[in-house]
């Protein structure tokens, strides 16, 4: 599947465009971002990109998730169910992922648990983060396709 274009504003929305870098909210250092939360070995203090630089690594971060929600789930999803893992993947990395139990719902075609698994994806740096709240709220709404 591919990200949709609702998908890709839930991810800008949640995401937030910073042409300048700035260090980790839940760390306040590593790792630097930029962007619609790109972050790298490249990324560092002080660096500034263009709109247009911003877009191209979102697209090409998005594209990483793309891949992993495309690898790993192994059942069939709707656009709503596909678009709110990618945003999740894009937030809390394929590796995560990859071994959650969120994943085991839904690829054993458990998908009513599957989204009350989003709302356990709220800490960072083991604090409790509101944005994260609003974000897997967002996330587990769209997989229900409460929001088509």
């Amino acid at each position: 599947m591919n990200y949709s274009k609702n998908g890709l504003h839930l991810t800008e929305n949640f995401e937030g465009l910073r042409l300048t870098a700035y260090p980790d909210p839940a760390t306040h250092g590593d790792p630097w971002t930029i962007g619609y939360g790109h972050t790298g070995a490249e990324v560092h203090q002080g660096m500034t990109i263009t709109q247009e630089q911003a877009e191209e690594f979102l697209m090409q971060d998005v594209q990483k998730a793309v891949q992993t929600v495309n690898s790993k789930v192994h059942t069939d999803l709707t656009q709503n169910e596909f678009d709110a893992l990618v945003d999740f993947v894009f937030n809390c990395g394929a590796g995560n992922f990859a071994g959650s139990t969120l994943l085991r719902k839904i690829n054993a075609g458990d998908m009513e648990g599957a989204a009350l698994e989003f709302e356990k994806w709220t800490h960072a740096d083991g604090k409790v983060m509101a944005g994260l709240i609003k974000r897997r709220h967002a996330e587990a709404v769209l997989f229900l396709n409460e929001l088509a």
